[in-house]
């Protein structure tokens, strides 16, 4: 099976969802089914088509970089999860009589929105399904404005209340935004309607009560948990099922793991042991239904595709910074000096005080950034921290200084592209070992083919690495994303009451 390396894993699910039926039983159970449609090249040049330099893809974890979880201001930022149209969704009804949309459902937000029949200039809108307040007779006006930010763009719109039917359950008086204001191509070629969050009050835009929040209240499940089972049977129709109320025993084998929620916001939790060589670290994971791929530091995913065989975009940056600095980072590690002020004390990145800062990182964050000068000492000052990870995990294996130089400069061939992705020859999935992660004390394991995305039939077919950059500085982070994929490995709970998740084998 080859060496296992230890880490938080995802991958790409290779197949699109669309709604399909809604079905409840004496179990109390209420059943939302998923339907999919086949992954092609297609949705691997639509998902490029709105991204320049990587930014549509780095922007659908800005959410992550921003802001404070106890704001309740109505301007937030929120994932749009659509990374190679990989998405899963399902079709709920607004008003009365209903008004049916497709949305997605995403434990990383935690706001419902779609586009209002009062959108008139923005074309995306009159490529989906718009609301009509005046066709409902349950519709009560409120107008506070809401504006989302998006990587790509925002929507923007005001608050409207009406029952939301969501399978049999109506939830009555629910605070939701009409979107006036799409002006992203993104949202013209999505396959999606809006987005009807699953995450805590504490990151809804304008601080309105979750659809989730609403039936609990209304004492329409009979308990406050909500879990996803996710086929991976490509020829299955039915795509899989997300499950409010509790859980189907048909959709796992044995017992769950659980593991608490770290604190309400995202479903975040303390992940255990994540280990590179000989370096093991503990990070924080956010369970997200939103996202498609796994998501964690970019020096850690160098690593990991240098490990599976993947082959990223070659920075110059990277390697300028290896062979000018290289031998005097080394120097002062042997030195023992404080390993986050080396990169400020040879000029290529600030220094707050406490640890070195990530220019690199904060020009993701900052909407302005963007000179040609500030690009290149950001990507040298990210470069220089990840280099220093490198030289530490080399250094604690004991070995050579010239192997360490050369095996850094390898790893900077394995750097993502600016899309994220990096390539895999498919004939290597055999030969390639399997990833591990644990969770709670538990061991749970991913194959080469569930961790790798492929594209295309036969000798045209192209294999892309699940994993994707994401960096985000202390105290959020350093963090990661689970997503689609895993969850389709795993059935997962999310159990409100309890405030923890669970982990099972999917049946």
């Amino acid at each position: 099976m080859g060496t296992i390396v230890k880490t938080t894993v995802v991958t790409v699910f290779l197949c699109l969802l669309f709604p399909i039926v809604f079905s409840t039983s004496n179990d109390g159970l209420f059943r939302i089914g998923l339907k999919k449609r086949k992954f092609d090249r297609n949705n691997l040049l639509a998902a490029q088509l709105d991204s320049k330099e990587g930014e549509a893809l780095r922007g659908s974890f800005r959410k992550y970089l921003h802001g404070n979880l106890q704001e309740s201001k109505d301007i937030d930022i929120v994932a749009l999860k659509n990374y190679m149209d990989a998405q899963y969704f399902g079709e709920i009804g607004i008003g009365s009589p209903p008004q049916n949309f497709t949305v997605i459902f995403d434990t990383g937000s935690s706001n419902l929105w779609v586009p209002s029949s009062k959108c008139y200039f923005s074309i995306a809108c009159y490529f989906h399904s718009r609301y009509k307040s005046s066709h409902s007779s349950t519709y009560n006006a409120n107008g506070k404005p809401a504006d989302i930010k998006y990587g790509t763009g925002q929507i923007s719109g005001f608050f409207s209340e009406d029952h939301v039917t969501v399978g049999d359950l109506v939830v009555k008086n629910q605070e939701f935004i009409e979107a006036t204001s799409e002006p992203s191509l993104t949202f013209l070629l999505a396959k999606f309607d809006g987005i009807l969050g699953l995450g805590f009050q504490e990151i809804s835009v304008g601080n309105a009560v979750p659809v989730w929040y609403n039936m609990v209240n209304q004492g329409l499940v009979k308990e406050p948990v909500f879990s996803f089972w996710l086929s991976r049977n490509s020829e299955d129709n039915l795509g899989g099922e997300l499950v409010f109320g509790g859980m189907d025993p048909k959709h796992f084998k044995g017992n769950h793991t659980y593991v608490p929620v770290r604190r309400k916001g995202y479903w975040q939790f303390d992940m255990g042991d994540f280990l590179i060589g000989n370096e093991t670290t503990v990070l924080l994971l956010i369970q997200d239904s939103g996202t498609s791929l796994l998501a964690g530091p970019t020096g850690i995913i160098a690593q990991i595709n240098h490990a599976i065989g993947a082959s990223g975009v070659v920075s110059q940056e990277c390697k300028a910074v290896v062979s000018e600095y290289g031998e005097k980072i080394l120097d002062m590690l042997l030195a023992k000096d404080e390993p986050k002020k080396i990169c400020s004390q040879i000029g290529l990145c600030l220094f707050d005080g406490t640890q070195g800062v990530s220019m690199g990182i904060e020009s993701i964050v900052n909407e302005n950034a963007g000179k040609a000068s500030g690009s290149l000492r950001d990507a040298m000052c990210s470069t220089c921290e990840m280099a220093v990870i490198w030289m530490q995990n080399q250094l604690k294996q004991n070995q050579t200084e010239d192997h360490i130089i050369d095996y850094v400069k390898e790893l900077c061939d394995r750097l993502p592209s600016p899309m994220g992705e990096s390539s895999i020859d498919c004939k290597s999935l055999s030969s390639m070992p399997s990833v591990s992660f644990t969770i709670a004390g538990k061991l749970f394991e991913l194959r080469p083919e569930q961790y790798v995305m492929k594209v295309g039939e036969g000798d045209g077919a192209q294999c892309i690495s699940g994993f994707t950059a994401l960096d985000v500085p202390p105290p959020r982070g350093p963090l990661w994303i689970l997503g689609d994929v895993f969850m389709g490995q795993f059935h997962t709970v999310f159990d409100y009451g309890n405030m923890q998740i669970g982990f099972a084998e999917a049946a």
